[in-house]
């Protein structure tokens, strides 16, 4: 498949159906390291920037969905801070997840937005509507999408890409002007 620049006329035309983002989280939400203090509890970096962007994609009046392989309290923790509409763990096989999700907000494919990084997301990235890799995401990933952001995972994509789709949709000005 061939990348798409974020201005280029098809990026924009399919950026404008997305109402829905799906997320992985390891390598996407995160940078991928997974910590564990002497005590055996599990450590996580999210981005700030990332989480800001999933505040304004809210706003809008869009929806989120996270789906990852593992289980995590800071997870829940931290989607329930940025108002995430679905949360799936332990999803080892994501794509009847991905299935259900659509079928439970009636949506179709071209309006979802998947962003992902491993093998476990091709399934999903091959359906969405526009998929989204991180650069550090395998190459067989890198491959199969559409977009892959400047920023690495768990250091501002998401946030780069709610950018370039709330701008795409029009949407981005209305929620600028309330900081203004």
């Amino acid at each position: 498949m061939a990348l798409l620049d974020a201005s280029s006329p098809e990026f924009l035309e399919r950026a404008q159906k997305i109402t829905t983002l799906v997320l992985d989280v390891d390598g996407v939400l995160t940078d991928g390291r997974i910590i564990y203090d002497e005590y055996g509890a599990e450590l996580k970096h999210f981005d700030v920037q990332d989480g800001a962007g999933l505040f304004f994609w809210h706003r809008a009046g869009l929806r989120s969905a996270v789906i990852t392989a593992r289980r995590s309290r800071l997870l829940r923790r931290r989607a329930k801070e940025m108002q995430v509409d679905f949360v799936r763990q332990r999803a080892l096989i994501k794509l009847p997840v991905y299935e259900d999700l659509l079928r439970r907000w009636k949506l179709s494919d071209q309006e979802i937005c998947v962003m992902g990084d491993d093998l476990m997301e091709l399934p999903m990235l091959r359906r969405a509507g526009l998929s989204v890799a991180v650069p550090n995401a395998v190459p067989e990933v890198r491959l199969s999408c559409h977009y892959v952001t400047q920023r690495p995972g768990g250091r501002g994509a998401v946030r780069e890409v709610v950018d370039h789709l709330l701008k795409a949709k029009g949407l981005w000005q209305q929620i600028a002007q309330r900081y203004q």
